[in-house]
């Protein structure tokens, strides 16, 4: 029943409550219908959305309007149109509400020529329920895509620079206006930037210019040009746009070039020229002459030299070329010192004149200097030697020394060997030629100078050949010789001096032998035979070798090395073989021996042939012939042998001893030779003739009388030559010839000569017996001219050609040659002077003849004409075409002249009528002489003037003018003045007249009657020829003494006046009295710059103009007082008494202030300075003196910490030192300004500002230089200057800064140290940044141009000092080997404990076994906790204080994070440089700024299950702290697991505010103890804002992955795996899940009052919270100290991983056994006492410990380790682990 009413009364309510709804519904609608069509979004109404340009079709511009109403469906509210549609570019989706691109069949396109920048649109909404139409507009703005490349307007530019252009200067600006590069696109895509690019082909083109500023492109010079090394350049520009994205810039090149033009940079220089290797100067030319002595300048002018003297501009391009410069030649010095006398050299021609005849018995040569200087003044002149030899009288004919030469040459000597004098072959053969001409050496003596004759062969030219220079000349040997062939040669050599030749002198030269010959037999084998009735010693054969060679190389030896088996023997020296003593012959038997022939040369050089005898034995034969000893003689006899001489012996044997006749038997018709029949001696019967007969063949019989008894024999009888017959010359050629002058190598004639001998006696040779240096005949006899014949010099020649055999003792025949020497037009007319000068006197009238010029014409027939070459004063001058006689065409006047020298300088050309040579020129200089016109005239024709009757010496009167009306600077304008002592003579004595200024003054002392007047005649008188003059009257009257004012006293001295006194200031008052006179004060000298004034009345001396003692600090003025009357006449009277002196001194004010010599000082201080250390020295100057220029230098920073200055200045001497530590500070700056102000700091200032930057080792270069740190130290100055220079080339304003200047250290770690060495250790910083340039980036600035550098060290380093090196500094290095080795340590250390964790795996199971043993009793215990009482909650304690600062890192930490190994050793977080930021606005004045790098960039954490950590952080002053204090029951312990624990330093602040809070901070003993107990209990928690907690959690997040780099990922699975499997046990979810879910911040915002807007952390401890109390109570009375944080290392000792992994599975069972019992308990209870919360509190509460416990709190710091060391005799919870802290959440 009750059910159904309940039933019944749920319906009608909500019948009820239908109709309410309904009702309010539909008045909603009546509202509603008005709302459609209305944009559903605040904000502006238009809607305006982006595009890029070039989108494809159907983009999406708007993806909802976001308009209410619907536009679709069956029961539509709007509808939606476009309205202002242009092109149609948008379509309408009206049922999405979307708006698409329509760019079918074209391109949205921004650049031009579409140029669509914007879309607009309507969108017409109109409300289908009232009517109503309301228009949305839609703005679609296009942008810029960079789709467009640079365009330059032309595809190549020219520019066009001098080389003499500095560098620095911009040498081109075409791209400035449109002439440059453009770019359609928009914005950044559309802005051109110009860089020059490397161009291979001209590699040099990029390091000549550059572009400074990329926007302009104007390219600026950046290397200086030289034109002779480079005339072109191809500079390779590009433009790129400047795009956002790098990679997205488009790019365009051109090419830009650059003509060089010639510049005069370099001087001239004489040719010819030749170059030295490597460079570009000549080397040092001498020219030659010869002058003859005791010739006439006539006979000689011009003097020949040789080469021509002649100068070039080396600048041969300068454009235009009425720019280039000529050429001045002129004789610098030489020796004699009186050559000035004998020559003289034209500045224009280099022509050089003999001056005076030469005697030689005074001067017998001349060594001058000539120079070659341009006409601009160019500092460059060239300079080239000209040495004149005095030619003798060439009377005396060249001789030799020696009637005769013998020499000696090896046969094998290689070609170019030198003839020797001996036989020992060591000394050459000296040949020595002298010329009396050139010095006249006594018999015995040395000659001293060289005659320069030419010696020549007259055969054998092609053997042999002498040198040609020197006074003692050799023979060397220009073929090969033979001595076999030819022994001895015979030449003669002749010297010729050019015009006169020696006696030929005789030169014997014998060929040497050398062992080039080999012994030969004349047959390879004889056949021989024996007879065994043959005796021992009887002869077998004679064998006979021939050698070629001479002495030892010819004696030949023989022997027998195989086949005579002991039975035959060989004479050694004759080649007889006989039968051995004691030897046998057996019938039949046969031998082969063979027989060797050797010279006897040198075993080395030994040569030998070998023949073989065949032997065969026969038995006794009693009727055998005679035998010959040979069967065949060979024999040479000289055709000149005697009739009757014995030729040859040709006795035969026979065994039998029979009577042998001998007989020519055939070869000898002639009956030339004689045999005899008895005794075979062949001797000559008639004279012989190798012309008719030269070989004979006798056979020679020999016979015993019996019919069988005949041998034979053949002689060879060979006649050789001898030179009997001399050279024929073939008489049928013609001997008178001709040849052109000026062809060289001309083809004169030929001759030809026989001779009948034989050999070289009938070789013939030709050679010349004179003039050998003009002409050269060929071996077949052809002539040639050697050298360009002058017809002018001489015409004709009579040539001997002489013919010489080739016998050892030659045969000669001569043959004379008329040759004749034909004329061409090879010689322009020459004039006979250069150069003429005439002085006429002006107005001559026409036709007066003043020069007759003439020029002659070797050629013959020449006709010479004359004519004027300058066209500008052909309407002057005449000249006669035939005579050379120049006129005057009109009258010429002097003052018509502009110049001063009135001079016509033309030139004037000789040139032959019919001839084809160019005209010969001389220049014609007519100087016009004045004839002094005018007479001076002067300005008055008579002069008045004043005097004191006792005027001193020189007191001026008056001063007289005069004018002159000739042309100034002449003598005839020049006017001076003189005193006519004939008309007034005795006023004449006592005045005179100064001779240039025309002052008239007083001669003596006066001492004259007053009233007296005076006449003084003063004449004017000019210079000009001749003198004229004109004089004048001077009145001079001597005035009364009373009228003459006078001074009271000489000198004045005012006080000194203010340099800052105004104009009209009163210096001082001058008084003179007169007698009845009044006073007129003028000041007549010393205020030439009118600084002062005087009242001519009162004789007030005042400022006239502002005065400034730092230009002058005093005057003196001269000033003197004249009666009105003789002032009113425009005269003075100067005296003793009316002049006086007034000494004006001025006085120094403070009215410059100080000036620093820099505007912005810029420096650095490194990490590790100590404090006052230097930082660097500010001065400022003061114009003003005294005080005014002493300064006081302060300092306005503003407070940087705490308070802190941070630099300091030294008041009077500007230097900066430090003022704070700037550890950790690196990459920091500091700016601030410096005062200076003068009078010891009471005056005027001055300002500047300095920037400081912290460094450290990692931004410094340390230049290694071989030069002492001594020297260094001393031109550091200077050094810094340059390495400025060079590093401001890439970073405008930078400066470099000395850190420190040492010995240079070496060796391992650096630790040895070189004195004689320097190291100079340096950074730069960068004025943009205000940081230091990177340490690489300043290694690239300096070390690219090392070389540049050295060069301009080398003035401050001295000759050799350079740098060596530009290294890194020590510390860095010795810090990356440490990492080095750090890296392999550690990973040695990971894998030994890798190996020991998997050996504690069994032991550690064991353990968890056990633990779960005792779990058990944990949980009881945790249920019996949870039903005690709960305690009262702690009063709220007042916010803390802030907490110090953190501590800094160990040294070294960001050493190792620049190096890029922050990973392997990771510092810890709170010394980053992160931590350095300042809060915004405070960057600068003294602030530290700090930067995040990209080593600090935090990579994206992937998500780990960590199990929570007990962490803490420092409460915010809004926080409550809640002390809980309790009794913890016996119980076993819970540890905690820990993963490299970090310490938060800022605990001790919290723990100090707790006692705050609580009241008995102050209390002393264990009072305070006590007291905490009883009112907190057992635990300490701290309850967090809720806003803190947010703000805590999401920096977390941002620092978790920097925080947790140093898990190892074993110890995180590790920890997982255990979270994981306690979390699958218990059945309930991880704490961090929980804190994970978005929920906990939802709940954050809706929990109520008390605890549940409040999140709990309880504290784990190391140590009691009663023994911290105690350590912070005792803390107070000391200064707070920043509490060292235990390192990674240090916590992992204390704890092993097996240990860890105990307490963390004690502590996870123990947990969450306590939570599943407090959930079915009372939640009261277990929220407050037990410290467990509800569901929705722990999610709560989970969200800010889990966010805290991820990162380490907001510090990075986590709970310390469990320490077993301290658990004894503590008191233990359940919750609490050895050392008696609560470790449970």
């Amino acid at each position: 029943m009750s059910q159904q009413f309940c039933f019944w009364r749920f319906l009608a309510s909500g019948i009820i409550t239908g109709s309410l709804f309904a009702v309010c519904l539909g008045q909603y609608d009546d509202d509603w219908q008005y709302e459609d069509c209305k944009l559903a979004r605040g904000g502006p109404p238009a809607t305006i959305v982006a595009i890029d340009e070039e989108s494809r079709n159907g983009t999406i511009l708007v993806d909802n309007m976001l308009i209410k109403g619907t536009a679709g469906g069956p029961d539509p509210t709007i509808e939606l149109s476009l309205k202002d549609n242009v092109n149609y570019w948008v379509l309408l989706d009206p049922v999405k509400q979307m708006l698409f691109l329509n760019s079918t069949g074209r391109v949205l396109d921004r650049d031009p020529p579409v140029n669509i920048h914007s879309i607009v649109v309507q969108v017409q909404c109109i409300n289908k329920k009232v009517g109503t139409v309301i228009y949305h507009e839609v703005r679609i703005v296009v942008r810029d895509r960079n789709d467009n490349s640079p365009t330059f307007k032309h595809e190549s530019y020219y520019a066009t620079v001098n080389e003499l252009t500095p560098v620095g200067t911009t040498i081109f600006t075409g791209f400035s206006g449109d002439n440059g590069a453009t770019d359609i696109d928009d914005g950044p895509n559309g802005q051109i930037e110009y860089v020059i690019q490397y161009n291979p082909e001209d590699p040099t083109s990029n390091d000549t210019f550059e572009i400074p500023l990329m926007l302009t492109g104007n390219v600026v010079l950046r290397k200086r040009l030289n034109y002779e090394d480079k005339t072109q350049y191809f500079v390779i520009i590009q433009a790129n746009d400047r795009a956002q994205n790098l990679n997205e810039r488009r790019t365009t090149t051109t090419t830009l070039t650059v003509d060089v033009l010639d510049g005069d940079d370099l001087g001239p220089m004489f040719l010819p020229c030749v170059l030295v290797p490597n460079t570009r100067d000549c080397r040092p030319l001498i020219y030659q002459a010869a002058v003859p002595e005791l010739r006439t300048p006539e006979e000689l002018n011009p003097i020949i030299v040789t080469p021509p003297i002649q100068a070039i501009d080396q600048d041969r391009n300068i454009q235009p070329p009425s720019d280039r410069p000529g050429i001045l030649y002129s004789i610098l010095v030489g020796t004699p010192e009186d050559y000035p006398r004998f020559f003289h050299m034209h500045p224009r021609t280099a022509e050089l004149s003999l001056l005076e005849p030469v005697n030689r018995d005074f001067h017998q040569k001349f060594d001058l200097v000539i120079k070659a200087e341009q006409d601009n003044g160019h500092p460059l002149p060239a300079f080239a030697s000209l040495h004149i030899e005095i030619l003798d009288e060439n009377n005396q004919s060249p001789y030799f020394t020696m009637s005769s030469y013998q020499g000696y040459i090896l046969e094998s000597a290689p070609v170019g060997a030198t003839i020797s004098d001996s036989l020992n072959l060591i000394t050459p053969l000296r040949i020595i030629a002298l010329d009396k001409d050139i010095e006249d050496v006594p018999t015995g003596g040395v000659p001293t100078k060289d005659p320069e004759l030419h010696l020549f062969l007259n055969d054998y030219t092609s053997v042999f050949t002498v040198t040609q220079t020197g006074i003692t000349r050799y023979l060397t040997l220009l073929q090969p010789v033979d001595r076999e062939e030819q022994q001895f040669y015979t030449f003669s050599i002749t010297a010729f001096d050019g015009v006169q030749e020696s006696e030929p002198v005789v030169v014997n030269i014998r060929v040497m032998d050398a062992n080039d010959n080999t012994p030969t037999f004349p047959e390879i084998s004889y056949n021989v035979y024996v007879y065994t009735d043959m005796r021992p010693g009887d002869s077998v054969i004679q064998l006979t070798a021939v050698d070629a060679d001479e002495g030892s190389n010819g004696e030949i030896s023989y022997e027998i090395p195989v086949g005579a088996q002991g039975d035959f023997i060989i004479n050694k020296t004759t080649g007889l073989i006989t039968i051995a003593p004691g030897v046998e012959l057996i019938v039949g038997r046969t031998y082969a021996l063979t027989v060797q022939a050797a010279d006897n040369a040198p075993p080395a050089e030994r040569r030998h042939s070998i023949c073989t005898v065949y032997i065969e034995v026969l038995p006794p034969n009693n009727q055998s012939p005679p035998r010959f000893p040979q069967l065949m003689y060979s024999l040479e006899i000289s055709e000149a042998m005697r009739i009757g001489a014995v030729l040859l012996n040709l006795q035969a044997t026979d065994r039998e001893g029979d009577p042998i006749t001998y007989a020519i038997e055939n070869g000898d018709p002639q009956r030339v030779f004689n045999l005899s029949e008895t005794t075979g001696i062949l001797t000559l019967g008639k004279a012989l003739d190798r012309e008719s007969t030269d070989r004979y063949i006798l056979i020679v019989t020999a016979s015993d009388g019996r019919p069988d008894g005949t041998s034979t024999a053949t002689v060879n009888v060979v006649v050789t030559d001898v030179n009997d017959n001399a050279p024929v010359f073939d008489p049928y050629l013609p001997r008178n010839l001709s040849v052109v002058e000026e062809e060289a190598n001309a083809f004169v004639g030929q001759v030809r000569a026989t001779d009948p001998d034989a050999g070289i006696n009938g070789q013939v040779h030709y050679s010349l017996g004179n003039f050998n240096n003009l002409f050269r005949i060929t071996s077949n006899g052809s002539i040639y001219t050697a050298v360009k014949l002058n017809r002018e010099v001489r015409d004709y020649y009579e040539l001997i050609v002489v013919a010489t055999d080739g016998a050892v003792h030659p045969r000669h025949s001569t043959l004379t040659l008329a040759i004749k020497v034909l004329d061409i037009d090879d010689n322009s007319p020459v004039f006979t002077n250069s150069t003429y000068t005439v002085v006429i006197e002006e107005n001559l009238p026409a036709g007066t003849t003043f020069l007759q010029i003439e020029a002659k014409d070797v050629d013959l027939g020449a006709n010479v004409s004359y004519r004027i070459r300058s066209p500008e004063v052909k309407h002057i001058f005449a000249l006669h075409p035939f005579t050379g006689e120049l006129s005057l065409l009109r009258s010429l006047d002097y003052e018509a002249f502009p110049d001063q020298e009135a001079s016509i300088t033309f030139l004037v050309e000789a040139f032959d009528i019919y001839g084809t040579m160019p005209p010969g020129i001389a220049t014609v200089t007519v100087i016009v002489k004045d004839m002094n016109d005018y007479p001076p005239v002067f300005s008055k024709r008579i002069y008045k003037g004043m005097v004191a009757p006792d005027a001193v010496k020189g007191t001026p009167i008056t001063t007289v003018y005069a004018e002159d009306a000739d042309p100034p600077g002449l003598p005839a304008s020049r006017v001076r003045y003189r005193v006519d002592d004939v008309q007034f003579p005795y006023p004449a004595s006592i005045f005179d007249v100064e001779e240039d200024s025309g002052r008239v003054i007083t001669r003596v002392n006066l001492n004259e009657e007053p009233t007296t007047i005076f006449k003084l005649v003063v004449v004017a008188f000019d210079d000009g020829e001749p003198v004229m003059s004109s004089s004048t009257t001077v009145k001079i009257l001597v005035l009364h003494p009373g009228e003459i004012p006078r001074f009271t006293q000489e000198e004045y001295r005012p006080p000194p006046v203010s340099e800052l006194a105004t104009r009209g200031t009163v210096v001082g008052v001058i008084s003179a009295a007169a007698i009845n006179q009044s006073i007129v004060y003028s000041i007549v000298s010393g205020n030439e710059e009118a600084k002062f004034g005087i009242n001519n009345i009162t004789g007030v001396i005042y400022v006239n103009a502002p005065l400034d003692y730092e230009t002058r600090t005093s005057y003196v003025l001269r000033v003197q007082a004249d009666s009105l009357e003789v002032v009113l006449a425009n005269l003075r009277v100067p005296s003793k008494s009316n002049t006086a002196k007034v000494y004006i001194e001025v006085q120094d004010e403070n009215d410059h202030p100080p000036v620093f010599q820099k505007k912005f000082y810029i420096g650095g201080v490194s990490e590790d300075a100590r404090m006052f250390a230097s930082v660097l020295r500010v001065k400022a100057t003061d114009k003003d003196t005294g005080n005014y220029s002493a300064m006081a230098y302060r300092l306005i920073i503003p407070p940087i910490k705490e308070g802190k200055e941070g630099f300091v200045v030294e008041t009077y001497t500007g230097l900066i030192k430090t003022a704070m530590l700037f550890h950790n500070m690196r990459r920091s700056y500091f700016k601030f300004q410096v005062i200076a102000t003068d009078d010891y700091g009471k005056g005027l200032s001055g300002k500047a500002d300095v920037l400081v930057s912290v460094v450290n080792q990692l931004d410094m270069q340390v230049i290694v230089s071989n030069v002492p740190p001594t020297l260094v130290e001393k031109k550091i100055e200077d050094l810094t200057e340059i390495l400025d220079r060079y590093v401001q080339e890439q970073i405008p304003g930078a400066k470099v800064v000395v850190e420190s200047i040492g010995a240079r250290r070496h060796g391992d770690a650096f630790s040895l140290e070189d004195y004689t060495k320097c190291d100079l250790t340096v950074y730069a910083i960068d004025p943009q940044t205000n940081r230091a340039i990177d340490r690489n980036e300043l290694f690239k600035f300096l070390d690219g141009k090392l070389l540049d550098i050295n060069k301009d060290f080398q003035p401050h380093y001295g000759e050799g000092g350079r740098i060596l090196e530009i290294r890194t500094p020590e510390a860095v290095t010795s810090i990356k080997k440490r990492g080095e080795s750090l890296g392999y340590t550690e990973g040695a250390l990971l894998a030994l404990a890798f190996i020991i964790i998997l050996c504690c795996i069994p032991a550690i199971l064991v353990v968890l076994v056990s633990y779960r043993q005792r779990q058990a009793e944990c949980t009881k215990t945790a249920r019996i906790k949870s039903a005690l009482p709960a305690a009262k909650p702690a009063a709220p304690a007042p916010a803390p204080t802030a907490a110090p600062p953190p501590p800094p890192p160990p040294p070294g930490a960001h050493l190792y994070e620049e190096l890029g190994d922050s990973t392997m050793y990771e510092m810890p977080q709170y010394g980053s440089r992160r931590r350095l930021l300042p809060p915004a606005g405070q960057e600068e004045y003294g602030e530290v700024v700090g930067e995040v790098e990209e080593e600090y960039e935090e990579e994206e954490e992937k998500p780990k299950k960590i199990k929570p950590k007990v962490e803490i952080r420092e409460p915010s002053e809004e926080e409550e702290v809640v002390v809980t204090i309790e009794k913890p029951p016996a119980a076993e312990p819970t540890y905690t697991s820990w993963k490299k624990a970090r310490i938060f330093p800022m605990i001790f602040k919290k723990v100090r505010g707790l006692a705050d809070r609580r009241g008995i901070s102050d209390l002393e003993g264990e009072e305070w103890q006590r007291r905490l107990e009883e009112e907190d209990k057992d635990y300490l928690k701290l309850t967090l804002d809720q806003e803190e907690a947010t703000e805590s959690t999401v920096e977390s997040e941002e620092e978790s992955s920097s925080d947790y780099t140093e898990y190892s990922e074993e110890e995180s699975e590790f920890s997982e795996s255990e979270t994981t499997e306690e979390e699958s046990e218990s059945g309930t979810p991880s704490e961090e899940e929980e804190s994970s879910t978005p929920e906990s911040e939802e709940s954050e915002s809706t929990e109520s009052e008390g605890e549940k807007a409040r999140k709990n952390i309880v504290l784990a401890r190391r140590r009691p919270v009663v023994e911290e109390l105690q350590d912070i109570k005792g803390r107070k009375e000391k200064p707070p100290e920043e509490p060292e944080e235990p390192t990674v290392e240090e916590a992992a000792e204390e704890h092993t991983e097996e240990e860890e992994s105990e307490l963390a599975a004690a502590e996870e069972s123990a947990d969450l056994e306590a939570q599943d019992v407090l959930e079915e308990g009372s939640a009261e209870s277990a929220s407050v006492e037990g410290g467990i919360e509800s569901e929705e509190e722990s999610e709560v509460g989970s969200n800010s410990s889990s966010s805290e416990s991820q990162t380490g709190g907001p510090w990075g710091f986590q709970v310390p380790g469990y320490d077993r060391g301290k658990s004894a005799n503590q008191k233990k919870s359940p919750g609490v682990n050895p050392e008696g802290y609560n470790t449970a959440l």
